[in-house]
């Protein structure tokens, strides 16, 4: 096959914001401390009542309105997660059984902050397979859940949401949409990045992280874009993980890509995790920042340590 294409985006955030002053009065930080080490403002928190499946459903929703399909459109259901609470049904069958998708191939993938890259590499494989001709593609967590608020170097991180795009195969002589993946892990760093324990609890090495990043993303997201054949400098946007602003902001022009937009939603928005990448990129496209067409670089990476990365054209 040509390759698939990415043809409706969405994202959804539960209505609850909490600012860094209301973090001031659960634990020992305040605004200052946590712009100057991560660079968030604000999160969005999910209710009790509000499951990661819910989340998902409701950014799968606009991403199949955005492309003008119906539910019926779909036969493949991937969600990234890692903070799914039960083993069974999955949260594709549930995402599917609350949009009313008859009988798609569901399945759950959990790569923790690099599982969008990874679940967008493996449902555009799947079509290029011809085993599907259209899938929905989900990134969704619900980092509260997993959250100690008692404690600040963690607590003041994280955010829930969901992103979700729709891809279908290319026509005849249709250039693909959606690049080559770069994907691997580093496993002996695989305790950086944790949500383990009963009750499951989010930890990382933070220092660790940060300088793995730092150092090892530059090439890795030149190489993912050697993959697609592109230039860094014809790159209209760069989409990292959302995971600390000082990783974010240098990331650009250390590859090169000088004429991109770089998606800096850990701002508002926090780390989110698998959400991250798909709900930056919907976010600059609502937002008229990335035109149709316009190639972009996802790049996913966290927990494992995994990561992913592709470069993308914008529906």
């Amino acid at each position: 096959m040509n390759g698939s294409r990415i043809v409706g985006i969405g994202h959804y955030q539960p209505a609850r914001v909490l600012t860094n002053e209301d973090l001031a009065g659960m634990v020992d930080t305040d605004d200052e401390w946590i712009r100057s080490r991560v660079g968030i403002r604000t999160r969005h928190i999910a209710g009790p009542d509000e499951p990661v499946d819910e989340l998902a459903a409701h950014a799968a929703a606009k991403a199949l309105a955005a492309a003008g399909l119906s539910a019926d459109a779909i036969d493949l259901v991937v969600v990234a997660t890692s903070t799914a609470v039960d083993r069974s049904p999955n949260m594709a069958s549930r995402v599917a059984h609350r949009l009313g998708i008859p009988s798609p191939a569901a399945l759950d993938l959990n790569v923790v902050c690099a599982g969008f890259t990874h679940a967008l590499a493996t449902a555009d494989h799947t079509l290029r397979a011809g085993a599907a001709t259209r899938a929905l593609v989900i990134g969704a967590d619900k980092m509260s859940a997993v959250t100690d608020w008692t404690d600040r170097t963690t607590c003041v991180l994280v955010g829930d949401g969901a992103g979700a795009v729709v891809i279908e195969p290319c026509a005849d002589g249709e250039e693909p949409g959606i690049g080559p993946v770069l994907w691997g892990s580093v496993p002996e760093m695989g305790n950086a990045v944790r949500i383990e324990g009963e009750p499951a609890r989010f930890a990382q090495e933070g220092q660790s992280v940060y300088r793995w990043a730092t150092r090892q993303l530059p090439p890795l997201a030149r190489e993912a874009c050697e993959k697609a054949g592109l230039a860094p400098a014809d790159l209209a946007a760069v989409v990292l993980h959302q995971a600390n602003l000082r990783i974010i902001e240098p990331l650009a022009e250390k590859i090169g890509a000088v004429n991109a937009v770089v998606a800096r939603d850990v701002v508002d928005s926090g780390n989110t995790s698998a959400a991250s990448v798909p709900m930056a990129l919907s976010k600059l496209i609502e937002r008229g920042e990335l035109r149709s067409g316009e190639p972009a670089l996802l790049f996913g990476f966290g927990g494992n340590l995994s990561y992913a990365g592709q470069v993308v054209r914008c529906p």
